[in-house]
């Protein structure tokens, strides 16, 4: 009797990353989005719809690197602590990643991908010759319009002006920066 249940603790322990996923990343989420759908509160909702979200990207992370993921034998378990870290209402991950990372890239994605991604300038930069500048800013004028043109400097001149003042906080209709 005690060698059979040591053999099957072993067995639970190298297979616990087989066992505990399917219940951390699907059995208790979807559980917990039906209790947040019968519920009046709309935190709870922000809460599993934002773990869905990360779930399909991180699937979808994994589809594409499935042949690199398969290399690394410690995947499992960072995927498990990911999403327990995502899951559990005591760390709130889903939402601090959705704060701090999606929700920046969404509401003002032109922004965050230059912050993210870097381009050089070469010789044959875009504003090479006096001109490019005005053309730039006709072409923009043609596809946003001159009110976006001139909401565009507004917002320019009062960043400068907070900037000179010592006040880093600007005001945007949406946004704080």
């Amino acid at each position: 009797m005690g060698a059979s249940s040591n053999n099957f603790l072993q067995v639970v322990a190298k297979n616990f990353d087989v066992l505990a996923l399917p219940l951390v990343t699907l059995v208790y989420p979807l559980y917990a989005s039906i209790k947040a759908i019968e519920t009046k509160s709309l935190s709870d909702d922000q809460q599993w719809l934002t773990y869905w979200v990360l779930y399909s990207m991180l699937t979808i992370f994994e589809l594409t690197f499935s042949k690199i993921l398969e290399c690394l034998p410690i995947w499992a378990y960072a995927k498990l602590i990911l999403t327990c870290w995502l899951v559990l209402p005591h760390f709130n991950g889903a939402a601090h990643v959705y704060k701090h990372f999606i929700r920046p890239f969404y509401i003002n994605p032109q922004s965050t991908a230059q912050r993210i991604w870097f381009v050089p300038r070469s010789k044959d930069s875009l504003f090479t010759k006096q001109d490019d500048i005005l053309t730039a800013a006709e072409k923009y004028m043609e596809q946003h319009g001159t009110q976006a043109f001139e909401r565009l400097i507004n917002k320019t001149d009062r960043e400068e002006r907070a900037r000179r003042g010592g006040n880093y906080m600007i005001f945007d209709d949406d946004y704080i920066y």
